[in-house]
């Protein structure tokens, strides 16, 4: 099958960079989203503002589409599930599944005998005085959750609020002593072919990444472990396209999968300009079934995101010749929201 259309469920800055990648492989891309003003709209050939379970809406996207992807994890499953009965949705929606519950994909990880943080799953106040032992730690909310949206630091039982209602499930990781952060972002095809860009270091301020770069200042052990263990992951989900696997590094050197996200993701942003093939060309190319996209490197590079309202004095700036400087364009301005990156050339 010839695949001309491509569907993005979601507009945000993921949807933008998709639409764009696409474009230069002659693919043409249909958005939906439930925001109105979503970013990806401008970048895409035809944009359908929805809620996501308006069945004619849907419906409308699907018949205008070859295949769909999606930009964010936290569509609910029923949705992709029913799209799929009438077009492939990939990467496949049992994946989400997996990746939209901690319990589940911490279990998931774990089963392949691949080191997690020690967790506890958390159904209600008392759980966490029996899993006191993981404290000081942080509580996360089971599913949905971003940013730092939905965590809590638990120092000590103390810091269990009184008035919390445990009314949603949460998931208890004992804190790491943490070295530093790094991420793979993978691309899968459909013949399960890979390609691995290079481990990317990651610093984050305020539980929000803040700046990527490469190389990862790491041992070749951990270098190929991370490498190999994304692609050991990505094989067991019969995943198709790009994904990111976050890792924790603690003191003692042992790496720790942190989040798996099932989808092009902020880390990599510096793909777009350190590599022959970005992240978003390598998804859109695997969903597209164009053909394996092996990236070569260019450069090492950093990049940095560009939060709330820095974005105002960034789009009044001037860039040297190995400065990138990407405006998502998003209308409303919000302290924290991701507004653009900049990503640096270096030797």
């Amino acid at each position: 099958m010839t695949i001309s259309t491509l569907g993005i469920i979601g507009s945000g800055q993921l949807g933008a960079l998709l639409c764009q990648a696409a474009k230069k492989l002659n693919i043409k891309t249909v958005v939906i989203s439930d925001d109105e003003n979503g970013p990806a709209q401008n970048y895409s050939d035809e944009f359908l503002y929805s809620q996501y379970d308006n069945k004619e809406k849907i419906k409308e996207f699907v018949s205008k589409v070859d295949i769909i992807t999606y930009e964010f994890e936290n569509i609910p499953i029923n949705i992709l599930n029913e799209i799929d009965k009438e077009k492939k949705v990939l990467p496949k929606p049992e994946i989400n599944k997996i990746i939209q519950n901690r319990k589940l994909e911490k279990t998931f990880v774990n089963d392949l005998g691949i080191k997690t943080t020690d967790w506890a799953f958390i159904k209600q106040a008392g759980d966490v005085e029996k899993n006191k032992n993981l404290l000081p730690g942080i509580l996360k909310s089971n599913t949905l959750g971003y940013d730092g949206h939905g965590q809590y630091v638990l120092n000590s039982l103390e810091d269990v609020k009184k008035n919390w209602c445990f009314t949603a499930d949460y998931i208890l990781e004992k804190k790491v002593n943490l070295k530093k952060e790094i991420s793979i972002i993978i691309t899968r095809y459909l013949n399960g072919e890979t390609y691995i860009y290079e481990p990317i270091e990651n610093i984050h301020k305020d539980q929000i990444l803040n700046n990527s770069k490469i190389p990862a200042e790491i041992s070749k052990e951990i270098y190929d472990e991370a490498q190999s263990k994304a692609k050991l992951i990505s094989a067991k989900l019969d995943y198709v396209g790009t994904m990111c696997v976050e890792y924790f590094i603690d003191q003692g050197d042992n790496l720790l999968v942190n989040e798996i996200a099932p989808r092009v993701h902020n880390s990599g942003h510096l793909t777009i300009n350190a590599f022959s093939v970005s992240q978003f060309s390598g998804h859109v190319a695997a969903v597209c079934n164009l053909g394996v996209k092996k990236a070569e490197k260019i450069s090492n590079a950093e990049m940095f995101n560009v939060l709330g309202k820095d974005i105002e004095a960034y789009r009044s700036k001037t860039f040297s010749k190995n400065e990138f400087f990407y405006d998502y364009g998003k209308k409303s301005i919000k302290d924290k929201r991701k507004m653009g990156h900049l990503t640096i050339l270096k030797k």
